[in-house]
């Protein structure tokens, strides 16, 4: 016998949605105050890959963001446009791409990671260590659904 799921405002994903979107909205308010008022949160899939491993290609960058190359293509063009990175052909393939942080790239990390860090401390603040941890373990295992 099938169980019929209530969809409410309780629902597991509706609460991941919620919670990101508010996330996104801390994020890009403290960017913003800090001088990257053009950084939106779609960003955040091809600027994190780029901070944490250096110049990556597209493909590199999709399979880090879980998107698909098109995305990270259209993605990559508006960080481009908004002066983040920059794309030269590879070096070791003349067909690919590789992405690099400009200089107001890598300036925007350092911003990111002084933000990152004070959001942190909130959500600390509103759950406390053991909770934060425990939540960043129950992320990592939706991710892995």
């Amino acid at each position: 016998m099938r169980t019929k799921y209530a969809v409410t405002t309780e629902n597991a994903g509706f609460l991941l949605a919620k919670a990101s979107q508010r996330f996104n909205e801390l994020l890009t308010q403290g960017l913003a105050a800090k001088g990257y008022a053009e950084v939106r949160p779609s960003y955040g899939s091809v600027l994190v890959p780029l901070f944490a491993e250096g110049d990556l290609r597209i493909g590199e960058i999709a399979d880090r963001a879980r998107l698909s190359k098109q995305a990270v293509t259209g993605l990559v063009k508006l960080c481009e446009a908004d002066g983040l990175v920059t794309r030269a052909r590879d070096p070791e393939d003349g067909r690919a791409f590789r992405i690099s942080l400009t200089g107001r790239g890598r300036r925007l990390q350092a911003t990111a990671e002084t933000t990152l860090a004070e959001l942190d401390g909130e959500i600390v603040a509103r759950l406390g260590v053991r909770k934060r941890d425990a939540l960043i373990e129950a992320l990592k295992g939706v991710m892995d659904l």
